[in-house]
């Protein structure tokens, strides 16, 4: 996939046009998936400064340090003007001089850095400061169809390491011996990095952010596997599968894991242009409290993803924002019994004009290993 594809030099046009509409006289964009969005550049996030100065009007500007200027120049949209600095002299002065006037108010990128927030403060004394999410938000918030294939090719991606769990998921390996060759292949599968791998077996299953430890699996017991990384094209992957290793699975968790597929399949089945986000959440949820699991999901039904793995829109109870074609989403109910067990299921689908297409294709059938 191209460059010019994924990160088209027209989305500086759009974000310069979104950011005046908001009544910002500017953008300032450090590194993050906002600077990426915006120019391809996957920048280095350090104590030195990086920034993208995007005026509402006016040439934008990318302010780098000396040392990381090839690999700006190298990554970043045809005719960006970069403006470098030296290690020991103070880059602000730069940021003013980029916006070429004085500036009323400024968005910040929403997960700067407190330092670089109280130095812009102190160079722009005069300029309200406010989140450049508030423009950026919306133009994210729908994928491209270039995202929407860089998505699929993420999910495909994890895809390959879930149908490869049979190698590594067995009695007796402890979780973080089962993490570490889970890690390994998402990497193998094309992916740059490793953004987290949860295997909880057992009890564990029942905390949904549990991570590894080194308790070893049991005969029989239902371990929840939440894998998820960043593709070359920035794009990440995110898919829970829930398995049972080496026998028979508790009589109780069979029964509620029929209650959470019928669930999860509904929730997908009814996403749509025009329902709303909690609407689609209800769609997971009412069955779960319907069978008498209510209290057992504990979270949300989905989160949106692209170049962050959690961005919008959110499906969760109380967003009546109506679904959109383009929109990525997770589609994850899960069902947590303290101290017993517990299963997640999580397809990443997209909301197309029409209905609602899969990214991942496994089955989300429970599976025994």
């Amino acid at each position: 996939m191209a460059t010019d594809e994924l990160y088209p030099p027209d989305r500086l046009i759009a974000a310069q046009r979104a950011t005046a509409d908001a009544g910002l006289d500017a953008l300032l964009l450090t590194p993050g998936s906002d600077l990426r969005y915006l120019t391809g550049y996957d920048a280095h996030a350090g104590e030195r400064l990086t920034c993208l100065v995007l005026p509402a009007e006016g040439a934008p500007t990318l302010i780098v340090p000396r040392l990381e200027r090839p690999a700006a120049e190298a990554a970043t949209t045809t005719g960006l003007r970069i403006v470098d600095h030296l290690d020991g002299v103070d880059p602000y002065p730069l940021v003013v001089a980029a916006l070429d006037g004085p500036a009323a108010a400024v968005g910040l990128a929403d997960r700067m850095w407190a330092e670089q927030v109280l130095a812009l403060r102190a160079a722009l004394p005069e300029a309200a400061q406010r989140l450049a999410g508030e423009v950026l938000r919306e133009l994210r918030i729908r994928k491209s169809p270039a995202e929407v294939a860089a998505l699929a090719e993420a999910g495909a991606a994890i895809d390959e390491v879930h149908l490869r769990m049979g190698e590594w998921l067995r009695p007796g390996r402890t979780e973080v011996e089962v993490a570490a060759d889970i890690a390994t292949a998402i990497r193998a599968a094309g992916h740059v990095s490793v953004d987290f791998v949860i295997v909880a077996a057992g009890p564990n299953g029942a905390s949904p952010h549990h991570g590894t430890s080194d308790r070893p699996i049991g005969v029989g017991e239902p371990v929840v596997v939440d894998i998820g990384g960043t593709m070359p094209s920035g794009y990440r992957s995110d898919c829970t599968r829930t398995y049972v290793a080496g026998g028979p699975a508790p009589a109780e968790f069979v029964e509620y894991y029929a209650v959470l597929h019928a669930a999860q399949s509904a929730a997908v089945a009814a996403v749509r242009p025009g329902i709303s986000a909690e609407a689609a959440d209800a769609a997971a949820r009412t069955p779960i409290a319907a069978a008498g699991y209510g209290d057992a999901f504990l979270h949300r039904t989905g989160h949106g993803i692209g170049l962050d793995g959690h961005e919008e829109p959110y499906l969760v109870a109380g967003n009546g924002r109506p679904l959109e074609a383009g929109m990525a989403f997770s589609i994850e109910p899960g069902i947590y019994l303290a101290g017993r067990h517990g299963a997640r299921i999580e397809d990443i689908v997209v909301c197309t004009t029409d209905g609602v297409q899969r990214l991942n294709t496994t089955p989300t059938e429970l599976i025994a290993l």
